[in-house]
């Protein structure tokens, strides 16, 4: 049985030996202060869901989420520019899984296409891989997800009476509109959820393998 987040697809094998050496290779490249955005418009939107995790990457009409996040979706890895962030959430204490193949198109139980910003693995790291500097953010992710993202829910994890939600950048809290968060090379990102007044402390750093 194939590995869903291998790409097999005839027009994506050059993608393939491209991946691989772009990912174990080259330094993470910083984007500028880029005024320019992807030239890419939604055209669709879609259903967020809001229920407790896990929360699987989308299988199906996944085209649409990476269209609903205003991205685009190219047939091989753009590497000019190339990062890696990462991304926690922990749930009343326990990790939340990010899963492989966000931003990843597939037709056919196969992959045809891949946003500049995506997953290969389901670790939390998060892959930048685009043909120019450009802001990505938080909200792009998760709108690829197909997950809520609030500054009250992410997904079915809601603040209430008794549970509150937390966000940081670093270690650092953050307390605008998380969708907003812009990715940066080496970032770790912190969403923590759980009862009132005993939210753990959210990790500062992550460690990246070697060649990310």
């Amino acid at each position: 049985m194939p590995t869903r987040n291998v790409f097999t697809a005839v027009t994506l094998a050059a993608l393939l030996a491209s991946t691989a050496a772009a990912c174990g290779g080259p330094k993470p490249v910083k984007p500028g202060k880029a005024e320019q955005a992807q030239k890419h418009e939604a055209t669709t939107t879609v259903d967020l869901r809001t229920t407790p995790p896990p929360w699987p990457a989308p299988m199906h009409d996944n085209a649409k989420y990476v269209d609903a996040a205003g991205l685009p979706a190219f047939t091989s890895e753009k590497t000019l520019v190339h990062y890696h962030a990462h991304l926690d959430i922990i749930d009343d204490g326990k990790p939340v899984t990010v899963p492989a193949d966000i931003g990843i198109v597939f037709k056919n139980g196969q992959a045809v296409a891949i946003s500049p910003l995506h997953t290969h693995t389901p670790d939390g790291v998060l892959h930048v891989e685009a043909e120019r500097n450009a802001k990505f953010t938080l909200g792009q992710l998760f709108t690829e997800w197909g997950v809520r993202l609030s500054s009250t829910c992410v997904g079915g994890l809601c603040a209430d009476g008794s549970h509150e939600i937390a966000f940081a950048v670093d270690g650092v809290p953050y307390e605008g509109d998380p969708g907003e968060i812009a990715l940066k090379p080496h970032e770790e990102i912190a969403i923590v959820y759980g009862a009132k007044g005993n939210l753990p402390k959210p990790p500062a750093s992550y460690n990246f393998p070697k060649g990310l």
